[in-house]
Protein backbone atom coordinates (compact mmCIF):
# COMPACT_ATOMS: atom_id res chain seq x y z
CA UNK A 1 0.00 0.00 0.00
CA UNK A 2 2.83 2.08 0.55
CA UNK A 3 4.46 4.51 3.24
CA UNK A 4 3.10 8.14 4.40
CA UNK A 5 3.32 10.19 1.14
CA UNK A 6 2.75 13.38 2.94
CA UNK A 7 6.05 13.70 3.81
CA UNK A 8 7.34 13.48 -0.20
CA UNK A 9 4.12 15.38 -1.99
CA UNK A 10 2.17 18.35 -0.33
CA UNK A 11 0.77 19.49 -3.67
CA UNK A 12 0.31 18.55 -7.24
CA UNK A 13 0.66 20.46 -10.73
CA UNK A 14 -2.13 20.44 -12.42
CA UNK A 15 -0.71 20.99 -16.43
CA UNK A 16 -3.93 21.73 -17.99
CA UNK A 17 -4.09 21.50 -22.01
CA UNK A 18 -0.88 21.96 -23.83
CA UNK A 19 -0.71 25.71 -25.57
CA UNK A 20 -3.49 27.26 -22.76
CA UNK A 21 -0.83 29.95 -21.52
CA UNK A 22 -1.09 31.04 -24.84
CA UNK A 23 -4.50 31.00 -25.58
CA UNK A 24 -5.25 31.49 -21.65
CA UNK A 25 -8.23 34.55 -22.42
CA UNK A 26 -9.67 32.46 -24.94
CA UNK A 27 -10.07 29.37 -23.19
CA UNK A 28 -11.39 31.08 -20.27
CA UNK A 29 -14.09 33.17 -21.46
CA UNK A 30 -15.10 29.74 -23.56
CA UNK A 31 -15.32 27.59 -20.16
CA UNK A 32 -16.53 30.55 -17.96
CA UNK A 33 -19.61 31.27 -20.23
CA UNK A 34 -20.15 26.85 -20.40
CA UNK A 35 -19.83 26.59 -16.90
CA UNK A 36 -22.93 29.65 -16.46
CA UNK A 37 -24.74 28.10 -19.30
CA UNK A 38 -24.39 25.02 -16.93
CA UNK A 39 -25.18 26.76 -13.62
CA UNK A 40 -28.16 28.66 -15.29
CA UNK A 41 -29.35 25.86 -16.77
CA UNK A 42 -29.32 23.43 -14.01
CA UNK A 43 -30.53 25.39 -11.28
CA UNK A 44 -33.38 26.65 -13.17
CA UNK A 45 -33.97 22.98 -14.45
CA UNK A 46 -34.43 21.93 -10.44
CA UNK A 47 -36.66 25.39 -9.70
CA UNK A 48 -39.07 24.80 -12.42
CA UNK A 49 -39.82 21.03 -11.08
CA UNK A 50 -39.81 22.43 -7.54
CA UNK A 51 -42.20 25.04 -8.90
CA UNK A 52 -44.69 23.46 -11.26
CA UNK A 53 -46.93 20.59 -9.86
CA UNK A 54 -47.63 19.37 -12.99
CA UNK A 55 -44.20 18.10 -13.10
CA UNK A 56 -44.02 16.54 -9.15
CA UNK A 57 -43.58 12.74 -11.06
CA UNK A 58 -41.21 10.07 -10.11
CA UNK A 59 -39.49 11.16 -13.76
CA UNK A 60 -38.95 14.79 -12.95
CA UNK A 61 -37.82 13.88 -8.90
CA UNK A 62 -35.07 11.68 -11.37
CA UNK A 63 -34.00 14.57 -13.40
CA UNK A 64 -34.41 16.70 -10.69
CA UNK A 65 -31.14 15.00 -9.27
CA UNK A 66 -30.06 14.72 -12.33
CA UNK A 67 -29.21 18.19 -12.78
CA UNK A 68 -28.42 18.69 -8.68
CA UNK A 69 -25.70 15.69 -9.30
CA UNK A 70 -24.62 17.61 -12.61
CA UNK A 71 -23.91 20.63 -10.90
CA UNK A 72 -22.07 18.89 -8.16
CA UNK A 73 -19.16 16.83 -10.38
CA UNK A 74 -18.73 19.83 -12.74
CA UNK A 75 -18.05 22.18 -10.24
CA UNK A 76 -15.80 19.97 -8.11
CA UNK A 77 -13.12 20.81 -11.04
CA UNK A 78 -14.42 23.66 -13.55
CA UNK A 79 -13.90 26.68 -10.60
CA UNK A 80 -10.06 25.01 -10.31
CA UNK A 81 -10.20 25.10 -14.00
CA UNK A 82 -11.11 28.40 -14.78
CA UNK A 83 -8.66 29.73 -11.51
CA UNK A 84 -5.24 27.87 -13.43
CA UNK A 85 -6.17 29.70 -16.33
CA UNK A 86 -5.63 33.42 -15.52
CA UNK A 87 -3.17 32.21 -12.23
CA UNK A 88 0.25 31.98 -12.16
CA UNK A 89 -0.10 29.25 -10.22
CA UNK A 90 -1.36 25.85 -10.80
CA UNK A 91 -0.44 23.80 -8.06
CA UNK A 92 -3.22 22.14 -5.96
CA UNK A 93 -3.07 20.94 -2.30
CA UNK A 94 -2.40 17.21 -1.39
CA UNK A 95 -6.03 17.25 0.42
CA UNK A 96 -7.79 19.77 -2.59
CA UNK A 97 -6.44 17.15 -5.12
CA UNK A 98 -8.01 14.29 -2.67
CA UNK A 99 -11.48 16.18 -2.46
CA UNK A 100 -11.63 16.87 -5.68
CA UNK A 101 -11.11 13.44 -7.12
CA UNK A 102 -13.73 12.13 -4.33
CA UNK A 103 -16.62 14.91 -5.18
CA UNK A 104 -15.97 14.24 -9.27
CA UNK A 105 -16.14 10.21 -8.81
CA UNK A 106 -19.14 10.20 -6.26
CA UNK A 107 -21.39 12.27 -7.86
CA UNK A 108 -20.30 11.59 -11.46
CA UNK A 109 -21.13 7.39 -10.40
CA UNK A 110 -24.27 8.84 -8.75
CA UNK A 111 -25.01 10.28 -12.51
CA UNK A 112 -25.16 6.46 -13.95
CA UNK A 113 -27.94 5.46 -11.58
CA UNK A 114 -29.83 8.00 -11.83
CA UNK A 115 -29.86 7.60 -15.42
CA UNK A 116 -30.19 3.88 -15.14
CA UNK A 117 -33.46 4.65 -12.36
CA UNK A 118 -34.88 6.88 -14.74
CA UNK A 119 -34.71 4.17 -17.78
CA UNK A 120 -36.60 1.81 -15.09
CA UNK A 121 -39.19 4.74 -14.71
CA UNK A 122 -39.74 4.61 -18.23
CA UNK A 123 -40.15 1.28 -18.65
CA UNK A 124 -42.78 0.60 -15.52
CA UNK A 125 -44.51 4.04 -17.16
CA UNK A 126 -44.98 2.03 -20.41
CA UNK A 127 -45.16 -1.08 -20.43
CA UNK A 128 -47.47 -1.47 -16.95
CA UNK A 129 -49.06 2.14 -17.17
CA UNK A 130 -51.66 0.39 -14.99
CA UNK A 131 -49.53 0.04 -12.19
CA UNK A 132 -47.29 2.68 -12.49
CA UNK A 133 -48.64 4.21 -9.43
CA UNK A 134 -48.45 1.19 -7.70
CA UNK A 135 -45.13 0.39 -8.48
CA UNK A 136 -43.04 3.87 -8.46
CA UNK A 137 -44.53 4.78 -5.32
CA UNK A 138 -42.32 8.14 -3.52
CA UNK A 139 -41.03 5.36 -1.23
CA UNK A 140 -39.60 3.32 -4.22
CA UNK A 141 -37.90 6.22 -5.66
CA UNK A 142 -36.67 7.46 -2.57
CA UNK A 143 -34.62 3.90 -2.66
CA UNK A 144 -33.60 4.17 -6.05
CA UNK A 145 -32.22 7.66 -5.17
CA UNK A 146 -30.68 6.72 -2.00
CA UNK A 147 -29.05 3.96 -3.59
CA UNK A 148 -27.73 5.96 -6.61
CA UNK A 149 -25.76 8.40 -4.08
CA UNK A 150 -24.52 4.97 -1.76
CA UNK A 151 -23.08 3.45 -4.80
CA UNK A 152 -21.41 6.72 -6.11
CA UNK A 153 -20.08 7.51 -2.42
CA UNK A 154 -18.94 3.97 -2.12
CA UNK A 155 -17.38 3.61 -5.65
CA UNK A 156 -15.90 6.73 -5.35
CA UNK A 157 -14.27 6.66 -1.42
CA UNK A 158 -12.97 3.41 -1.73
CA UNK A 159 -10.85 4.03 -5.32
CA UNK A 160 -9.74 7.81 -3.79
CA UNK A 161 -8.63 6.07 -0.54
CA UNK A 162 -6.80 3.19 -2.35
CA UNK A 163 -4.96 5.78 -4.67
CA UNK A 164 -3.72 8.62 -2.03
CA UNK A 165 -2.31 5.72 0.12
CA UNK A 166 0.31 5.30 -2.78
CA UNK A 167 3.66 6.83 -2.48
CA UNK A 168 4.48 9.67 -5.21
CA UNK A 169 8.29 10.28 -5.45
CA UNK A 170 8.75 10.25 -9.56
CA UNK A 171 6.76 13.30 -9.96
CA UNK A 172 3.61 15.39 -9.08
CA UNK A 173 3.11 17.23 -11.96
CA UNK A 174 -0.49 16.12 -13.25
CA UNK A 175 -0.75 16.31 -16.82
CA UNK A 176 -4.40 16.68 -16.59
CA UNK A 177 -6.62 19.92 -16.17
CA UNK A 178 -8.43 18.33 -13.10
CA UNK A 179 -7.20 15.77 -10.43
CA UNK A 180 -8.47 12.04 -12.32
CA UNK A 181 -7.63 8.83 -11.10
CA UNK A 182 -5.45 7.38 -13.92
CA UNK A 183 -2.92 10.58 -14.41
CA UNK A 184 -2.65 10.22 -10.81
CA UNK A 185 -1.57 7.18 -10.69
CA UNK A 186 1.03 7.65 -13.97
CA UNK A 187 3.31 9.58 -11.13
CA UNK A 188 3.14 6.84 -8.06
CA UNK A 189 6.58 4.97 -7.50
CA UNK A 190 4.61 2.44 -5.67
CA UNK A 191 3.38 -0.85 -7.40
CA UNK A 192 -0.01 0.37 -8.59
CA UNK A 193 -1.35 -3.15 -10.30
CA UNK A 194 -3.86 -3.58 -7.50
CA UNK A 195 -5.12 0.18 -7.91
CA UNK A 196 -5.67 -0.27 -11.31
CA UNK A 197 -7.56 -3.32 -11.10
CA UNK A 198 -9.46 -1.62 -8.14
CA UNK A 199 -10.79 1.13 -10.65
CA UNK A 200 -11.08 -1.36 -13.65
CA UNK A 201 -13.17 -3.61 -11.60
CA UNK A 202 -15.02 -0.59 -10.05
CA UNK A 203 -15.21 1.28 -13.21
CA UNK A 204 -16.55 -1.62 -15.30
CA UNK A 205 -19.38 -3.43 -12.52
CA UNK A 206 -20.90 0.47 -12.67
CA UNK A 207 -20.38 0.90 -16.20
CA UNK A 208 -21.75 -2.78 -17.03
CA UNK A 209 -24.53 -2.80 -14.74
CA UNK A 210 -26.20 0.36 -15.52
CA UNK A 211 -26.02 -0.06 -19.39
CA UNK A 212 -27.41 -3.31 -18.81
CA UNK A 213 -30.51 -1.69 -16.70
CA UNK A 214 -30.88 0.81 -19.68
CA UNK A 215 -30.57 -1.47 -22.76
CA UNK A 216 -32.87 -5.02 -21.02
CA UNK A 217 -35.74 -1.28 -20.61
CA UNK A 218 -35.35 -0.10 -23.68
CA UNK A 219 -35.96 -3.35 -25.62
CA UNK A 220 -39.33 -3.65 -23.50
CA UNK A 221 -39.97 0.04 -23.97
CA UNK A 222 -39.51 -0.66 -28.07
CA UNK A 223 -41.51 -4.37 -27.84
CA UNK A 224 -44.35 -2.13 -25.67
CA UNK A 225 -43.95 0.89 -28.49
CA UNK A 226 -44.08 -1.42 -31.18
CA UNK A 227 -47.36 -3.43 -30.54
CA UNK A 228 -49.33 -0.27 -29.75
CA UNK A 229 -51.82 0.09 -32.77
CA UNK A 230 -52.13 4.26 -32.21
CA UNK A 231 -49.73 6.55 -34.04
CA UNK A 232 -50.64 9.01 -31.39
CA UNK A 233 -49.57 6.29 -28.87
CA UNK A 234 -46.82 5.44 -30.52
CA UNK A 235 -45.82 9.33 -31.09
CA UNK A 236 -46.35 10.18 -27.26
CA UNK A 237 -44.31 7.28 -26.18
CA UNK A 238 -41.24 7.76 -28.42
CA UNK A 239 -41.75 11.51 -26.97
CA UNK A 240 -41.16 10.73 -23.18
CA UNK A 241 -38.18 8.59 -24.18
CA UNK A 242 -36.25 10.91 -26.57
CA UNK A 243 -34.47 13.50 -24.06
CA UNK A 244 -33.34 10.57 -21.85
CA UNK A 245 -32.10 8.07 -24.37
CA UNK A 246 -30.57 11.40 -25.91
CA UNK A 247 -28.80 12.34 -22.37
CA UNK A 248 -27.74 8.40 -21.81
CA UNK A 249 -26.15 7.63 -25.44
CA UNK A 250 -24.09 10.67 -25.02
CA UNK A 251 -23.25 10.31 -21.34
CA UNK A 252 -21.99 6.86 -21.48
CA UNK A 253 -20.86 7.02 -25.02
CA UNK A 254 -18.39 9.85 -23.86
CA UNK A 255 -18.22 7.74 -20.02
CA UNK A 256 -16.84 4.07 -22.29
CA UNK A 257 -14.47 6.42 -24.02
CA UNK A 258 -12.62 7.64 -20.91
CA UNK A 259 -12.11 4.46 -19.40
CA UNK A 260 -12.78 1.34 -21.11
CA UNK A 261 -10.92 2.22 -24.26
CA UNK A 262 -7.53 1.18 -24.57
CA UNK A 263 -5.19 3.73 -23.56
CA UNK A 264 -2.37 3.06 -25.79
CA UNK A 265 -4.12 4.33 -29.12
CA UNK A 266 -4.56 7.66 -27.83
CA UNK A 267 -3.19 10.53 -27.00
CA UNK A 268 -3.16 12.39 -23.30
CA UNK A 269 -4.58 15.06 -25.24
CA UNK A 270 -7.48 12.99 -26.68
CA UNK A 271 -8.18 11.74 -22.94
CA UNK A 272 -8.47 15.42 -21.88
CA UNK A 273 -10.54 16.38 -24.23
CA UNK A 274 -13.16 13.24 -23.37
CA UNK A 275 -12.57 14.12 -19.75
CA UNK A 276 -13.85 17.96 -20.54
CA UNK A 277 -16.92 16.66 -22.47
CA UNK A 278 -17.75 14.76 -20.02
CA UNK A 279 -17.14 16.60 -16.95
CA UNK A 280 -18.08 19.84 -18.34
CA UNK A 281 -20.00 19.90 -21.57
CA UNK A 282 -22.72 17.07 -20.76
CA UNK A 283 -23.43 19.09 -17.75
CA UNK A 284 -24.63 22.27 -19.73
CA UNK A 285 -26.23 19.80 -22.67
CA UNK A 286 -28.51 17.84 -20.23
CA UNK A 287 -30.68 20.63 -19.36
CA UNK A 288 -30.63 22.07 -23.58
CA UNK A 289 -31.89 18.17 -23.98
CA UNK A 290 -34.70 17.83 -21.35
CA UNK A 291 -35.61 21.39 -22.54
CA UNK A 292 -35.81 21.03 -26.09
CA UNK A 293 -37.02 17.40 -26.40
CA UNK A 294 -39.51 17.25 -23.89
CA UNK A 295 -43.10 18.69 -24.32
CA UNK A 296 -43.72 18.72 -20.37
CA UNK A 297 -41.31 20.94 -19.53
CA UNK A 298 -41.63 23.33 -22.71
CA UNK A 299 -45.33 23.28 -21.10
CA UNK A 300 -44.11 24.35 -17.69
CA UNK A 301 -42.10 26.85 -18.53
CA UNK A 302 -44.71 28.16 -21.41
CA UNK A 303 -46.85 28.22 -17.97
CA UNK A 304 -44.29 30.00 -16.09
CA UNK A 305 -43.93 32.87 -18.90
CA UNK A 306 -47.16 33.22 -19.06
CA UNK A 307 -47.73 33.94 -15.10
CA UNK A 308 -45.13 36.34 -14.75
CA UNK A 309 -44.82 38.04 -17.62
Amino acid sequence: MGQNKGAEVTEFILLGFSGQHKSWHILFIVFLLIYVATLVGNIGMILLIKIDSSLHTPMYFFLQHLAFVDLCYTSAITPKMLKNFVGTEQSISFLGCMVQLLVYGAFATSDCYILAAMAVDRYVAICNPLRYPVVMTQKVCIQLLIGSYFMGFLNASINTSFTFSLNFCNSNKINHFFCDEPPILSLSCSNVYFTITLLTVFVGFNLTFTVLVVIFSYIYILAAILETSSAAGRKKAFSTCASHLTAVTIFYGTLSYMYLHHRSIRSQEQEKMASMFYGIIIPMLNPLIYSLRNQDVKEALKGLGKKHF
